[in-house]
């Protein structure tokens, strides 16, 4: 901190999952194999569906850009946790900081609207599917837009208020990165009806997206069931794995924001579900149990061995 007559917090001083060095390197060499697992699973999706020109459908494009969302999610603080393993002193400078509130809510909530927008394409698929092309053509690309603008629009909103507040006190963030709970009690004035204002539009956003995915999953199954007993365990099955992916992002996320006022000791390991865990388990659960996108991928490898 600079001293003076009006001293501000410069940076930061994060926390890590653990205090004992021996157990720091344990999560070094396991979290970076995540992070490079995430990386290269993520980017393999993005490439085959470019360069494959079957899985060139609104599917496989929200698909892609989900992957490359998870990437993004993934990458704003894991590298950083990574790193601080290896330090004694784990800082961040405060407008690093801020940037990773910025880029926590850009990328979390655009993947929300994602999701929603991959429901959609789902329930169109099943119920109009007469209706698909022309439905899915023109909302494939609102769905990605929409998504992009509603990160910007809501990590805005989060940012807009917090940056200019009095910090001037205490600099100890309870976790791994800067999360706008954490970091706003850190503020030196009385931020209260600022707080209720700020978190309960990340938990409107979440629940609300929430819903509609399970709305649309029940809808899907509803469907499934009433035209084809036969498709009704694939679909099940399908769903269940997505229903539990879409848990573990928003599940832990509703959970660290509906009780901000008070630290619990699994809210450190809670976030690690939707910044490291979930961008791992989307492309295995979206994509590589998929056999199109398999199958394009098989094709890829024999191109590249061939050339």
């Amino acid at each position: 901190m600079d001293q003076g007559n009006d001293s501000r917090v410069t940076e930061f001083v994060l926390r890590s999952l653990s205090g004992l060095r021996e157990l720091q390197l344990f999560y070094f060499a396991f979290f970076i194999l995540f992070y490079l697992s995430i990386v290269l699973g993520n980017l393999l999706i993005v490439f085959t569906t470019i360069s494959e020109p079957v899985l060139h459908t609104p599917m496989y494009f929200l698909l892609s850009n989900l992957s490359f969302i998870d990437m993004c999610l993934s990458t704003f603080a894991t590298p950083k946790m990574i790193v601080d393993f290896l330090m004694e002193h784990k800082t961040i400078s405060f407008e690093g900081c801020m940037a990773q509130i910025f880029c926590l809510h850009f990328f979390a909530g655009g993947e929300m609207m994602l999701l929603v927008s991959m429901a959609y394409d789902r329930y169109v698929a099943i119920c109009r599917r007469l209706h698909y092309a022309a439905i899915m053509s023109l909302c494939k690309c609102t769905g990605v837009v929409g998504s992009w603008i509603t990160g910007v629009l809501h990590s805005v909103s989060q940012l807009v208020f917090i940056v200019n507040l009095p910090f001037c006190g205490p600099n100890n963030v309870d976790s791994f990165f800067c999360d706008l709970p954490l970091v706003i009690k850190l503020v030196c004035t009385d931020t209260y009806l600022l707080q209720i204002l700020m978190l309960s539009d990340s938990i409107l956003m979440a629940v609300s997206s929430f819903v509609l995915l399970l709305i649309s999953y029940l809808v899907i199954l509803f469907t499934v069931r009433r035209h084809s007993s036969v498709g009704m365990a694939k679909a099940r099955a399908t769903l269940t794995a997505h229903v539990t992916v879409v848990t573990l992002f928003f599940g832990p996320s509703i959970f660290v924001y509906a009780w901000p006022f008070d630290n619990f000791p699994a809210d450190k390991v809670l976030s690690i579900f939707y910044t490291v865990f979930t961008p791992l388990l989307n492309p295995l659960i979206y994509a590589l149990r998929n056999k199109e996108v398999l199958s394009a991928m098989r094709k890829l490898r024999s191109r590249q061995v061939g050339s």
